[in-house]
């Protein structure tokens, strides 16, 4: 048991200096990008201290931006259906005292034609060896989003979210999630009718597409940010490079 618990905290202060090294390299990499400053990010799903040993991978580089005066505004999706930017992204925002605005998936479109997106920030949670990236469903259109307006589209996630086995995007299987996410919503305090404990929203018999995750090409991807540096552009040698130098620093 004490070894059981020595191990487990050890990962845990790994995890944690991964994060804080992830957050330097990533605003350095928003600096470059963004030498006016002043910040305007897009974030997805949930990146921060609620998924980490430290305070995460997106979340950090956003909440690095805020503590050094840089960030001028996190603009937080709600990821439907399960809602997870509004029910913790806004929730670890609204801790760190940070300017943040909710908004609904569908609405990110209308946000970047109104010029008011600098940059998107996600995390994943598998990358290919060729840089697709395998993240909460609706991150491909913010990606395609990104590219027609011209707007940095950044994946930070550990190395370790690399999968040199997995060749491609089209190799990643996509979990398919209950149809009554879709159909139904949950509110505390409710009496329920539908077949997943919610409140019913859809005929009877509505069938429901819904995956929880989609891929985004390589090609679409301005940078991945590790905690051992960046890849860009993200290609398959400079991604295996990477892995490389991190098998190399762990050994050593």
């Amino acid at each position: 048991a004490a070894a059981a618990l020595s191990a487990a905290r050890a990962l845990h202060r790994e995890d944690a200096e991964a994060s804080a090294r992830m957050a330097g390299h990533g605003l350095a990499l928003l600096d470059e990008l963004l030498p006016a400053g002043g910040h305007r990010v897009l974030t997805h799903c949930n990146t921060g201290s609620l998924v980490s040993g430290g305070e995460g991978t997106a979340f950090a580089v956003a909440l690095a931006a805020h503590r050094s005066g840089r960030l001028r505004r996190l603009w937080v999706d709600e990821t439907r259906p399960l809602l997870q930017g509004a029910r913790l992204t806004a929730y670890e925002a609204a801790r760190n005292d940070m300017a943040y605005t909710l908004l609904t998936d569908n609405a990110a479109g209308s946000l970047f034609a109104a010029g008011e997106v600098d940059a998107v920030l996600i995390g994943a949670d598998r990358i290919a060896a060729d840089g697709s990236v395998a993240n909460k469903v609706g991150s491909y259109p913010l990606a395609v989003l990104a590219r027609y307006h011209h707007v940095p589209f950044i994946v930070v996630a550990p190395v370790t979210t690399v999968d040199p086995d997995t060749p491609d995007g089209a190799s990643i299987e996509v979990e398919q999630r209950p149809g009554y996410e879709v159909t139904e919503v949950t509110a505390p305090q409710v009496p329920v009718a539908g077949a997943g404990g919610g409140i019913p929203v859809a005929p009877l018999g509505t069938q429901a597409y819904n995956p929880a995750f989609d891929v985004t090409p390589p090609e679409l991807v301005t940078a991945i940010v590790t905690e051992e540096g960046v890849v860009s552009p993200v290609t398959n040698e400079a991604l295996a490079a990477l892995c490389a130098r991190s098998r190399q620093v762990t050994i050593s």
